[in-house]
């Protein structure tokens, strides 16, 4: 059984105070402030999928979608040392975001252009033979068949993104070209890593936090209509401080 904030039936954790197991908290190292502590939720799910990846250095990586997951997957695939890293998004500000946050190249997709092409594209700047693992930080049937496109033989397609429920995938190609497709779902004992990461500067989620709000029933309110309205407010996280 997993327990976990705010999925129902179990409550969020928009309160003062947290009834919470103490096997599960993490004392913070020196220097890291409770917002880069917060943080380590997010990035967790990066580290997880990296890990899932078995991203190791002078790895090329190639992620799909630049949103804030996107994001911590790319910073966490820096930090495991991967060697180029390329994001692809539909969106130029997010590109740019994504590149501010470490990503080598950056690939703007068009809405009509075929996941074959896209592929295509990931190997064109990542070298002939593609990344040896993509990230799918959208999980569209579109993306994945990008990512299997894309992806070495023998590679690694890592499915983070939860957007189709089912999908018509090319499993010829993945069997014959070795790709092993992996799930990764939310994360697990990753704290005293992010928590690592964060203390030596091998990450900065700082730049991610865009906005923030006191912890009130206004500020609740206005936090939760900017993350709504992103495309807009261009909010990546919105932080409320106690």
């Amino acid at each position: 059984d997993i327990k976990f904030f705010a999925p129902p039936p179990h409550h969020g954790s928009l309160a003062q105070y947290i009834d919470h197991p103490a096997g599960f908290c993490y004392k913070l190292p020196p220097g890291i402030s409770h917002e880069e502590g917060a943080m380590c939720e997010p990035l967790s799910v990066g580290v997880h999928a990296v890990r899932r990846g078995q991203v190791m250095p002078g790895t090329d990586v190639a992620v799909i979608g630049a949103g804030p997951i996107g994001l911590v997957s790319i910073m966490a695939a820096k930090a495991f040392g991967a060697g180029k890293v390329a994001v692809v998004d539909m969106n130029e500000g997010n590109l740019e975001v994504a590149r501010q946050m470490g990503a080598d190249i950056g690939i703007l997709s068009g809405r009509t252009e075929s996941p074959i092409a896209v592929g295509e594209r990931i190997k064109s700047v990542l070298g002939p033979d593609g990344p040896g693992v993509v990230i799918d930080c959208a999980g569209f049937e579109a993306t994945m068949q990008a990512a299997l496109r894309s992806c070495s033989a023998g590679g690694k397609v890592v499915l983070v993104g939860m957007g189709d429920e089912l999908m018509k995938l090319d499993m010829t190609h993945a069997a014959t070209h070795e790709i092993d497709i992996i799930g990764s779902f939310r994360y697990a004992n990753t704290y005293p890593l992010c928590l690592s990461l964060l203390e030596h500067k091998r990450v900065n989620v700082l730049p991610m936090i865009t906005h923030r709000f006191g912890f009130s029933e206004g500020g609740i309110a206005d936090g939760f209509d900017t993350a709504a309205r992103s495309a807009q407010t261009k909010a990546i996280k919105v932080m409320f401080n106690l």
